[in-house]
């Protein structure tokens, strides 16, 4: 089974193609280029890499949030349109889920943390247990504050991914000392291959979607929307 799967969440665009046993191809540009110009081209240079083409992709997969409005709606807009053109499952896969995978193995509590702006991320908490990840909290969208409360659950070391450790990596240092632990660069920020793979778990499993069932996963509303109610209440709609 072949899986193609894309990542526009963030400043980050990225695809790659996974089968059962390997990682075929990975393209990643963190430029904050304008994803849909990018993400086609991107598409068609893995495949090219990989020796593919698109009719032999048998699930397309993507990270539908939470994360950047606009960026979500490109990529799943992009994998629907794949899907129904070529006839085959989608998988949708959390952003967040996929920056955890980035740090299998890890030892102790990983914290994948997005700068959601407005002082807050996008975050959950994840342990991997028994050759996989284990969530333990909800998704948030939350205060880094009010993320470290959580985290002070657990007595143990966490290691942090996203872009959110670049914005609040001294907070995080000072309020926690030793037990916070940052991931490298090369595993910090979203990767297609880990939404490839943990959509190629639950493809093999059977658990896949109809394009017309994809849909962007949001943990808030955006500002437009935020303001339009603002304005409907002080107008007293």
């Amino acid at each position: 089974m072949k899986v193609l799967a894309v990542e526009t969440s963030s400043a980050v665009i990225s695809v790659a193609v996974v089968d059962e046993q390997r990682l075929l191809a990975e393209y990643i540009l963190n430029q904050e280029r304008n994803h849909s110009q990018k993400l086609m081209p991107a598409v068609e240079q893995v495949l090219e890499d990989a020796s593919l083409v698109l009719g032999e992709i048998d699930v397309f997969a993507v990270a539908y949030g939470p994360g950047s409005f606009t960026g979500l709606r490109i990529g799943v807009a992009t994998v629907k349109g794949l899907a129904q053109a070529l006839k085959k499952p989608v998988v949708g896969v959390p952003t967040l889920d996929g920056l955890a995978f980035n740090l299998t193995c890890a030892q102790g509590l990983i914290c994948p943390i997005m700068d959601a702006r407005r002082a807050q991320v996008y975050t959950s908490v994840y342990r991997w247990s028994r050759g996989g990840l284990e969530r333990l909290e909800e998704y948030l969208a939350v205060s880094v504050e009010k993320l470290i409360e959580v985290l002070n659950r657990w007595d143990e070391p966490v290691h942090f991914c996203g872009d959110g450790i670049f914005a609040y990596r001294s907070v995080i240092e000072e309020r926690m000392g030793s037990r916070a632990v940052f991931a490298p660069p090369t595993h910090a920020l979203q990767r297609a291959s880990s939404i490839a793979w943990l959509a190629l778990e639950r493809a093999l499993a059977g658990d896949t979607q109809n394009y017309w069932e994809l849909q962007p996963f949001y943990l808030r509303k955006s500002q437009a929307e935020q303001r339009f109610e603002k304005r409907s209440k002080e107008a007293g709609c």
